[in-house]
């Protein structure tokens, strides 16, 4: 038995058109929502790199309970891709009927609907965890990524201030320019890292280091980090003493982070065990279990996981397809 529709495939440019940063920011509720309820069904990732080009490849899915649908996600980061002067980050996520398994579309995202639940699930993990205040932030990165938590963080957090830090003078200083010229933030560049951070109230760290970036000492008591470029077992941005050091460590997945995020560098390192994990994000955004409470120090483990793209996608999916949208069709 088969079904004889045409299968539809989008575009990116039909999927930037169609999806907001609102729709992603109630994606990554919903996701979290469902996951701290223990409503979906999340397989576990897997992932395999290419060192010569330092190329990833991810794979991940997931079904929230009671959706019509399924998904299942590649998505790929070749870093050398900088070098060519192309985009390091692609991919694309197939959807599928969960009452028959049936395809039902293909999103040619390029990546892009990675890259903003991964910026959507970043501002939602702030909303909760930073004190409510004009935040000053301390922005570790530079690419596509640190832009777009900057952008999605503006949305649910006044923001006072950015310290942008990368490798890169140039991408550093273009970032800069990027967030005056299109958020209107007081931002600056600065050399190092220290710099970047020792003033900061919410520390973002967007990269794929596979060393640790900021050091114990460097942050002041009462500091959100929300760590999101550790997704493999052998990245790492936080040392493990700044992971262990805190009043609260939360994950989006305390099961995945063991293996993939900065948890593991802490648990391997001896310095904590899972048992030592404060909260998931999901149980926090529930109310199961609160946020910040004062002037606590907290970091938030963000490894991505499968809930998310389910959830997003999902919007995008429905969005996408009840408009007039040109698309094109498998053969």
């Amino acid at each position: 038995m088969s079904e004889a529709r045409p299968l539809p495939v989008f575009s990116e440019e039909a999927i930037r058109a169609a999806v907001t940063d609102e729709m992603a920011l109630e994606a990554a509720d919903r996701a979290f929502r469902a996951l701290g309820r223990g409503r979906v069904t999340v397989p576990a990732p897997f992932a395999w790199d290419f060192p010569e080009v330092r190329g990833e490849v991810h794979v991940k899915g997931a079904h929230l309970h009671g959706s019509a649908l399924f998904t299942f996600k590649v998505a790929t980061g070749f870093f050398g891709n900088l070098e060519m002067g192309v985009p390091t980050g692609s991919g694309m996520v197939l959807m599928f009927d969960s009452n028959t398994g049936f395809p039902r579309g293909v999103l040619a995202d390029n990546g892009y609907l990675t890259d903003l639940r991964t910026a959507a699930a970043g501002a939602l993990a702030a909303s909760h965890l930073t004190m409510e205040r004009p935040l000053a932030v301390g922005l570790i990165g530079a690419g596509v990524q640190a832009y777009l938590q900057s952008r999605l963080l503006a949305s649910v957090r006044e923001v006072a201030s950015v310290a942008v830090w990368s490798r890169s003078s140039v991408r550093r200083e273009r970032l800069r320019d990027r967030l005056i010229g299109e958020l209107g933030a007081k931002a600056r560049a600065v050399e190092t890292v220290e710099e970047a951070v020792a003033e900061a109230d919410l520390v973002l760290t967007a990269t794929p280091s596979r060393a640790p970036i900021v050091e114990p000492g460097w942050t002041r008591k009462g500091v959100t980090i929300v760590a999101i470029g550790a997704d493999g077992p052998a990245k790492q941005e936080l040392a493990a003493e700044v992971v262990a050091g805190a009043d609260k460590v939360v994950t989006d997945l305390t099961a995945q982070c063991v293996v993939l995020g900065e948890l593991r560098s802490a648990v391997e390192a001896g310095l904590m065990g899972p048992d030592d994990v404060y909260a998931e994000l999901g149980e926090i955004v529930i109310g199961r279990r609160p946020g910040r409470e004062g002037n606590e120090t907290i970091v938030c483990d963000l490894t991505g996981v499968g809930a998310q793209d389910a959830a997003m996608t999902e919007s995008a999916f429905i969005e996408l397809s009840g408009r007039e949208t040109r698309v094109h069709t498998a053969p």
